[in-house]
């Protein structure tokens, strides 16, 4: 497969997880996915928001998470965010700790 290919295949299975998360499965909440897969929908956002300004493009945070929730996110949380429960907010320090701070260092 020449390099070409591979990018867009890539770029097409990006998309489609972003639907997926966007338009599909709504009731995925974020805690959810940070506490059992290590990212969640913030995460993604602000990997976009990483390589735009890699590339020297210019982007807010509000902009790259637009990209990941189809609204702003006040929306999206009005919309489908549910109360966390303690349990939930204790696994997401664990995860946030593993996942997030470290590897901002």
């Amino acid at each position: 497969m020449d390099d070409q290919t591979k990018l867009e295949l890539e770029a097409a299975a990006f998309r489609r997880l972003r639907q997926h998360l966007m338009q599909d499965r709504t009731d995925v909440q974020n805690i959810d996915m940070m506490n059992l897969a290590g990212f969640c929908r913030n995460c993604l956002s602000r990997w976009y928001q990483e390589a735009a300004s890699e590339r020297g493009l210019e982007m807010t945070k509000d902009q790259a998470r637009e990209t990941f929730y189809g609204m702003t996110m006040d929306d999206w949380k009005a919309n489908y965010q549910t109360d966390a429960s303690p349990a939930q907010k204790s696994d997401f320090d664990t995860a946030f700790k593993e996942n997030v701070t470290d590897k901002a260092q």
